[in-house]
């Protein structure tokens, strides 16, 4: 099951972090092409994927999720 991201708030989140993709994706382990994907609404994410971002950035799961389900 794949769910839609934020991507407008992944970014200001990433950004106000002072996080380039490439340090997002060092600390959490996801591509920093994937993240760019996610941030430019290009591609849904798995749920483990939404939490490891969210607790990189310090926020809810639910906070990173537009809430549609996508398949």
């Amino acid at each position: 099951m794949s769910f839609d991201v934020d991507g407008e708030k992944l970014r200001r989140l990433r950004v106000e972090k002072a996080l380039s993709l490439r340090a997002l994706g060092g600390i959490t382990g996801v591509a920093f092409d994937t993240i760019s994907k996610l941030e430019n609404g290009h591609r849904p994410a798995r749920l483990v994927t939404i939490r490891t971002l969210a607790d990189a950035l310090g926020v809810e799961p639910k906070e990173l999720m537009n809430g549609d389900e996508d398949g």
